[in-house]
């Protein structure tokens, strides 16, 4: 996919910010749209269907993480990628917004140049996983749709966060396997992306929610698995 294909949508309440990063963005030669609070920007996000959306967390109207819950439950928005906006510091920012369904977090202040390579990086992501191949795994009673990031479990349909899904795709890939944190790190959140040790975790609880709390096992000081 080209540059000038690919869609970005920064939704923010700060004329500054919405003006200094598209420009960055733009002179990159990504398309981008801007919206300067939640309930334009999931509007925004439905109508343009963007590839990457960058979302502050504080927003008049509708803050970022209930926009990111309605962007995750749209059809046609589940493989977009979200990051947020967070205010240094910011942790309960960062738990909530992994737990609404974004896949990353972007610090604030930030520099343009750190912020295009971050973007950069989170898109590379998303190419690797549009370009892998279609497949459907199935793991005792959980049938894994690889293609649609969709999950069968006991005969019931569940659309999974993407970076949900990512997890729960690592650890059945090898069931009873313990996964160390720095292999799932590296393995669903990429090395070039530094994220908090809390993150894992976040995700971890709610495929439990989800999928079973019985499937997913911790290993003290050392990871994680998942059993049958």
């Amino acid at each position: 996919m080209k540059k000038k294909d690919i869609k970005i949508l920064l939704v923010d309440d700060e004329p500054d910010i919405l003006e200094i990063v598209s420009y960055n963005l733009s002179s990159e030669g990504y398309q981008v749209f801007t919206a300067n609070n939640g309930v334009e920007g999931v509007a925004k996000a439905k109508k343009k269907q963007p590839h990457l959306i960058i979302l502050d967390v504080m927003m008049p109207e509708m803050d970022g993480i209930e926009a990111c819950e309605i962007i995750r439950k749209t059809v046609g928005l589940e493989d977009t990628i979200i990051t947020f906006l967070t205010a240094r510091g910011e942790d309960y920012s960062q738990v909530a917004g992994f737990e609404a369904g974004a896949d990353d977090y972007i610090t604030k202040p930030i520099k343009p140049k750190v912020l295009v390579s971050k973007v950069k990086a989170l898109l590379r992501r998303f190419r690797k996983d549009s370009n892998s191949n279609d497949d459907i795994v199935s793991v005792g009673n959980i049938v894994i749709n690889r293609e649609e990031y969709k999950i069968i479990n006991d005969g019931t349909e569940i659309i999974l966060p993407r970076k949900e899904f990512e997890l729960l795709s690592l650890l059945t890939s090898k069931p009873n396997k313990v996964f160390k944190r720095e292999v799932i790190l590296d393995k669903v959140w990429g090395n070039e992306v530094v994220v908090g040790g809390r993150t894992i975790d976040v995700h971890i609880r709610k495929l439990r929610e989800k999928i079973g709390d019985d499937h997913f096992k911790t290993v003290k000081g050392v990871g994680y698995k998942f059993v049958l």
